[in-house]
């Protein structure tokens, strides 16, 4: 019998805002490893994560969405992008099938134009889409804009045609051994997957400016083998955005801690302690020095 060949290589997600990109990387790996909103601008950095399968191990790299700059978090999530799309083997460019075509499509498509790996077009949410002569059209707008490896209809949501996606990466994946041990999944360290927990419930349950103007710090850190002590500190910009953020008699915060906290001690099996302060930093969006402190690269 001929051997397979055992292929590996790194993937990196690009694609524009609320595109559907961590869904999709979820979905790939089997397991909730970027948090998930209905908010533009949700990932704020790359996220690694690493499937490992009999024929291959692929090396997914999520990015923030590609958008224009108008902060200098927002710069620095730029910057993410453009490092993340530096030499990868394969690209997915991730389209959102049910969004109306604009110039903001074409321009994020010239970052994956400049990488020389081949890129697959991931036309998402196609659950959604109720006329299939819409989704060609949609193909044939891209057609002409560069020579896609593929074009893949998929939804991330549902997990239809993610095995046909993942055929078509595997297939163009180097040979090589695998780069990690069989029981790795991400480069992001536990602190900061707490963080992103904590305030992808934020995300969730505030509106307006709000999630725009939150970042996330671990304070404290303490795991012992029955429980995990952790502090944490939500920024916001505005005192009227801390005072939503906590809610009348401290409710809402208490309700966000909650939801964090049980999903924290899914994500580590064991017990979480879980402490929230709020505290307004105006124009943290633009401070460099509070960006280098919670590490935004």
């Amino acid at each position: 019998m001929k051997k397979i060949k055992h292929r590996a290589g790194f993937v990196t997600i690009l694609g524009r805002p609320n595109a559907g990109k961590s869904t999709l990387l979820n979905a790939l790996l089997g397991t909730k490893l970027a948090i998930v909103a209905a908010k533009p601008q949700t990932t704020r950095t790359s996220i690694q994560g690493v499937l490992t399968l009999p024929q291959a191990q692929i090396v997914f790299v999520d990015t923030p969405g590609i958008h224009k700059s108008n902060t200098l978090l927002n710069k620095r999530m730029m910057d993410t992008v453009r490092n993340a799309a530096g030499a990868p083997d394969v690209v997915l460019f991730v389209i959102d099938a049910l969004a109306p075509f604009t110039d903001e499509d074409v321009e994020a498509l010239d970052l994956a134009k400049k990488v020389e790996a081949p890129v697959i077009a991931v036309l998402n949410k196609v659950d959604w889409l109720d006329q299939k002569p819409k989704l060609l059209d949609l193909i044939e707008k891209y057609r002409p804009l560069h020579d896609f490896a593929a074009y893949i209809p998929i939804s991330a949501k549902t997990g239809d045609g993610l095995d046909v996606l993942q055929h078509e990466i595997i297939e163009r994946l180097p040979t090589g051994p695998a780069q990690f041990p069989d029981d790795y999944l991400t480069d992001q360290p536990q602190r900061f997957l707490a963080s992103e927990v904590l305030r992808e419930k934020v995300l969730h349950h505030t509106q307006q400016e709000v999630p725009h103007a939150v970042a996330v710090v671990i304070e404290s850190w303490e795991d012992t083998p029955k429980l995990l002590r952790i502090a944490a500190t939500i920024y916001v910009e505005k005192a009227g955005q801390k005072a939503i953020l906590i809610g009348a008699g401290g409710e809402a915060l208490k309700k966000i801690g909650t939801l964090a906290r049980k999903e924290l001690e899914h994500l580590f099996d064991r017990k979480v302690f879980l402490q929230t302060f709020v505290k307004v930093r105006a124009g943290w969006r633009q401070d460099p020095a509070f960006l280098s402190a919670v590490d935004w690269r």
